[in-house]
């Protein structure tokens, strides 16, 4: 199954010229063909081809149906890496395994100070589309930690850091099903403590992922695979 994205398709019933291409020159789709668009923000469009044009291709809207999406909200704040294309790799996979937003962190010991956000939110909408979803993950611009941290939240907050004589939690024992949840992932260097003070001071809880060190990408897919495996658990006990 191939999906296409429109955004606008509610009010513009016309695939992008990119989507338009690849429908009519390298699909070959047709007037009369049904094909599904997805708007971004959890629906599916059931359409059919008015007008097969390669750069605007005109849709008539037969159904829409609404994804099934999950009953929590899972954001992650991560501190990018240098090699960008670590960090692309992790929205790539987090938005096949279930991302609700990505916010980039600037922190002190941060390789990345700056982080062009346009080709994340193509890659987030690609994996959308390849992973049959109907909703992209919301891409924040590069945030100040400390400005991030006392932005206010409505669910449970945490901070991945890798300080061995900090007291700290498993994610997995701390999550609970159906509550949105946030975490912070640190750059290579990890937070200062600085950081980890006024994150805690601020509600957040300090938690461990397990006893491997793993790098920033890592961690962060890590932590998104664990708050969906806690509550798919818990949300059918």
């Amino acid at each position: 199954m191939i999906i296409f994205y429109s955004p606008d398709i509610a009010a513009c019933p016309e695939l992008s010229e990119e989507d338009s291409g690849h429908a009519v020159r390298v699909l070959r789709h047709q007037e009369g063909d049904e094909i599904t668009v997805v708007d971004g923000c959890g629906s599916f469009y059931n359409c059919v081809i008015a007008a097969a044009h390669p750069k605007h291709c005109a849709l008539q809207v037969k159904s829409v149906e609404a994804e099934q999406h999950w009953a929590y909200g899972v954001h992650l704040a991560v501190a990018p890496t240098k090699n960008l294309d670590r960090i692309e790799w992790f929205v790539e996979k987090a938005t096949e395994m279930g991302l609700d937003r990505f916010t980039p962190l600037k922190c002190r010991f941060s390789e990345r100070k700056e982080l062009k956000t346009e080709r994340i939110r193509k890659i987030a909408v690609s994996a959308m589309k390849q992973s049959l979803k109907a909703t992209v993950p919301q891409i924040d611009e590069m945030t100040d930690i400390k400005t991030f941290i006392c932005e206010p939240f409505d669910g449970q907050k945490f901070i991945a850091h890798c300080m061995k004589d900090e007291p700290r939690k498993l994610l997995s024992h701390e999550i609970k099903a159906g509550a949105a949840v946030r975490v912070l992932i640190g750059p290579e260097g990890d937070f200062s403590q600085e950081e980890v003070a006024l994150a805690i001071e601020h509600g957040y809880v300090p938690v461990s992922l397990g006893e491997q060190r793993l790098r920033t990408e890592t961690a962060a897919l890590a932590s998104v695979h664990t708050i969906h495996v806690v509550n798919e658990l818990k949300l059918t006990e």
